[in-house]
């Protein structure tokens, strides 16, 4: 009979570091998807309130585990949710890997990989994106002034990695030549 072993999505692929950037797995509990039903934003907005402190997010942010995810989307990252009258509800924990990317260097390793404007007046703390990294879709979160929480499908979890230490071999070997 086989033993099954569960493996997180970056197992044996992370960290990494490269000059003065780290890229570490973050593994929240649960990850669920959230869109209320037409005409129960508010409903549901006061429900996810009461269980997690914070209203439905607004477009390009995050905030409490809620992350914008498109119009009328949510995912609920960390906390299990109770049922919530008026809202489609998907867990989908195991179709997304996580990883931080941090460090003075983080936003010139994302600049590299990512077409959109991470300067801290477009894209401070608090902001999310669903956006291109390389060639696969992701979504993107500000989490603090040096620090990044990256999302892709659990499929690209390697091409991630891939991707992303390129970046941080060459920022920091540019920083090297430059120091």
């Amino acid at each position: 009979m086989a033993n099954l072993t569960a493996k997180t999505p970056f197992d044996a692929l992370l960290p990494i570091e490269a000059g003065d950037v780290r890229l570490s797995e973050v593994t929240p509990d649960r990850i669920t998807w959230i869109a209320p039903q037409k005409g129960q934003m508010a409903k549901v907005s006061r429900a996810l309130d009461k269980q997690l402190g914070a209203d439905f997010p607004s477009p390009n942010t995050h905030a409490n585990g809620l992350v914008w995810f498109g119009p009328d989307q949510a995912l609920v990252l960390g906390t299990a949710l109770k049922p919530i009258a008026g809202a489609a509800m998907v867990d989908q924990t195991s179709a997304w890997a996580c990883c931080a990317l941090e460090g003075a260097g983080a936003t010139d390793v994302l600049a590299r990989l990512v077409p959109i404007d991470l300067r801290d007046t477009a894209f401070g703390a608090g902001a999310a994106a669903r956006t291109l990294l390389g060639h696969m879709n992701c979504v993107l979160l500000r989490t603090g002034p040096t620090r990044y929480e990256v999302m892709v499908f659990r499929s690209m979890a390697a091409t991630l990695v891939h991707e992303v230490e390129r970046a941080m071999t060459m920022v920091a070997a540019r920083a090297e030549m430059a120091g």
